[in-house]
């Protein structure tokens, strides 16, 4: 894209402001602007009209009962862990880790993945989900692909990071990285911010848009190509993760699901997960912020929680169904944010109060696309140690506990 192109597309969506210091640039600085310029995805700004405001459909939630148990689980363990093997031999199941993020809340300026969780030795957070990753290998006697989503900020840090640490022991040729696509910043008129004179403000657009990143990126026909039918999601946060896990797969094919989520009971009513539920008489999940009190308290007639399924961010879906869904679109989310940028005589601002909208793309919604999905519950000490915090609830120190707890060296 040149510069009259880029003149004419801002001129018919009402941005040509962003072409302001356009003479004041490097041919490097002009060239980078340019390609951002024809990157942006305007229909996100689409979404500010408000009858297009996805949050602002009707929602109906109604809590969602039929789960396979751990009880299940264990009953049909070996039927649901040959489902499950065979389909790893056959090639049918890739995996996307989610680590687009940094460790900011851990005090750590690195990709969150490269976080040290070790105590008398070194033990990373990517080690100890390629650690649970190679069991799984072990078990079924194959490799299987590993897409690992990272961001712009995070990338080449993290790409060095697998090679430098001999991608802890995974074949390489089974790990392919893609960085997520990034979604403009806006003012409250809609008018697409620079965060230098030569930089659209950008942000990640939300953990929905892992699907639409691959891909852009062109590894969509390579997995396929491979044999993928079937795509497990889950999230750099939770170092007792148990991904490309036979037993899941096996449950979610056996029961003839779409999709399949990883379940807790969560610890109490108002803990902070996302729980499984029917929207609209779909499979979703409701945040733990929209709960009221009343809901987070609701028992069923067995006196278990209605909403006791917590969401631990590990998904198995339908490749198909993905493609389907990607060519709908998901719905755009609007968040209010402090959003850092350049006003128009170049200085820089950083707000002390929010000024302006990110768009992001949610992976509930997702979930609730499909026709069906299978909550699949797991022994919460097993499989969910999330570090979100530095120290309290979710932290280090717990996660670390529940290594130990499992048997890890840390």
């Amino acid at each position: 894209m040149d510069f009259e192109e880029a003149k004419v597309m801002l001129e018919k969506h009402g941005q040509q402001h962003l072409l302001k210091f356009y003479d004041e640039l490097s041919d490097k600085e002009k060239s980078d602007l340019l390609k951002q310029i024809e990157n942006i995805d305007f229909s996100v700004l689409e979404s500010l009209k408000p009858e297009n405001i996805s949050f602002a459909r009707e929602r109906q939630i109604e809590p969602l009962t039929e789960a396979v148990t751990i009880e299940d689980a264990e009953k049909n363990a070996d039927e649901y862990t040959r489902i499950g093997i065979e389909q790893l031999k056959k090639g049918k199941v890739a995996m996307v880790l989610l680590a687009g993020g940094q460790g900011t809340r851990l005090g750590f300026d690195k990709p969150k993945g490269m976080f040290n969780i070790g105590i008398s030795k070194e033990l990373y957070i990517f080690e100890c989900l390629i650690n649970n990753l190679l069991d799984i290998v072990k078990q079924a006697g194959c490799w299987i692909p590993l897409l690992i989503m990272t961001s712009e900020k995070n990338n080449t840090d993290t790409v060095d990071f697998f090679k430098e640490k001999n991608f802890f022991g995974y074949n390489p040729d089974y790990v392919h990285f893609f960085i997520q696509d990034m979604a403009v910043s806006v003012d409250f008129n809609g008018k697409i911010y620079l965060e230098g004179k030569s930089r659209l403000s950008l942000s990640p657009n939300g953990n929905g848009g892992w699907f639409s990143s691959i891909v852009k990126s062109g590894l969509l026909d390579k997995i396929k190509t491979d044999g993928a039918e079937w795509l497990n999601v889950f999230s750099v946060d939770n170092v007792l993760q148990r991904m490309a896990d036979p037993k899941f797969i096996g449950a979610v094919i056996s029961a003839g699901c779409q999709s399949g989520s990883k379940v807790v009971s969560k610890a109490s009513p108002q803990e902070r997960v996302g729980a499984m539920c029917l929207e609209n008489g779909m499979p979703s999940i409701v945040e733990y912020y929209e709960l009221t009190d009343e809901m987070a308290n609701q028992r069923l007639e067995n006196g278990e929680l209605a909403y006791r399924f917590g969401v631990t961010l590990n998904y198995l879906f339908r490749l198909d169904k993905l493609e389907e869904i990607n060519n709908k679109k998901l719905p755009v989310h609007i968040v209010e944010k402090k959003i850092p940028y350049i006003n128009e005589n170049g200085v820089e601002i950083n707000p002390d109060e929010p000024n302006g909208y990110k768009f992001e793309t949610l992976i509930l919604d997702m979930v609730n696309m499909y026709d069906s999905c299978l909550p699949f519950e797991v022994v919460r000490r097993k499989e969910f140690a999330p570090v979100k915090n530095a120290s309290g609830t979710d932290s280090v120190d717990t996660a670390r506990e529940l290594l130990k707890e499992n048997g890890v060296e840390i």
